[in-house]
């Protein structure tokens, strides 16, 4: 029941440490935003840092000369090939008219049709030798998202949720769909129920196909003795385990 989180920070690369920061030293859960990255800043990490790369710099420049296509928006028009964006519903129902638009609709996009090049996202759990229990999530977001956006990384019970009398789940996938769920409170939540950790793994996933077939996710639960196993939908996942007594990091595929 310790928590701590940042979203929508720019200008600072160690997300997860200014995460800690707040843990350890607010009474508040989230921190989003410029006032992030400054109470970041503030706490001695390095900053303001230009996070951009040459190669994310050419995919934003490549992307903006396609008309910034494909995007997150949906059942909106532009002004101009890039907006800004008005509602179709706002054309609809008033007599004011853009004074430039164009013959197209956005493209609803999905995770699945960009795939899993949007992004790249770290969960990981502990258990200590005392058997403490943490998790963490770290994440670059989505590519071309939305200004703004928050994923799941930071909401607490969807990326990642722990509870030392029973265990911990670490996500990843289609955050704008799987914190809906928080899919990882649930996980938790059964295994405290007495669920084992198949069962609560391929439930929580589950309960999200059911509504949203087309969504991509993945969910690893562990219970406090350390047994673990991994459920995924809509694509063939990876997720890595290492124990004192292990000689190298063991990876394990799981079949959607």
């Amino acid at each position: 029941m310790e928590v701590g989180a940042v979203g929508a920070m720019r200008y600072v690369k160690d997300g997860i440490k200014a995460a800690r920061l707040v843990m350890q030293h607010t009474e508040h859960t989230l921190l989003v935003g410029e006032k992030a990255s400054a109470f970041a800043i503030s706490m001695g990490l390095p900053g303001p840092t230009n996070l951009s790369s040459s190669e994310s710099i050419e995919k934003w420049a490549t992307w903006k000369a396609n008309n910034c296509q494909p995007n997150f928006w949906k059942n909106v028009l532009p002004e101009n090939s890039c907006g800004p964006y008005r509602p179709t519903s706002y054309l609809e129902h008033t007599n004011e008219k853009c004074l430039k638009t164009f013959g197209m609709q956005t493209t609803d996009l999905s995770f699945h049709d960009l795939g899993l090049r949007i992004h790249d996202t770290i969960s990981m759990a502990v258990i200590d030798r005392m058997g403490r229990i943490a998790v963490g999530t770290s994440t670059n977001g989505a590519t071309f998202k939305i200004p703004g956006r928050v994923g799941d990384g930071p909401i607490v019970g969807s990326s990642a949720y722990a509870n030392q009398e029973v265990g911990a789940c670490c996500a990843t996938g289609d955050g704008d769909i799987m914190m809906r769920f928080l899919p990882c409170y649930q996980v938790v939540e059964s295994m405290r129920l007495g669920m084992e950790p198949k069962l609560a793994a391929k439930d929580a996933i589950a309960r999200i196909a059911r509504k949203f077939p087309d969504f991509m996710g993945a969910v690893v639960a562990v219970n406090k003795k350390g047994e673990h196993v991994g459920a995924c939908h809509g694509w063939t996942f990876q997720y890595s385990v290492r124990s004192p007594a292990m000689k190298d990091v063991e990876i394990f595929t799981v079949l959607p």
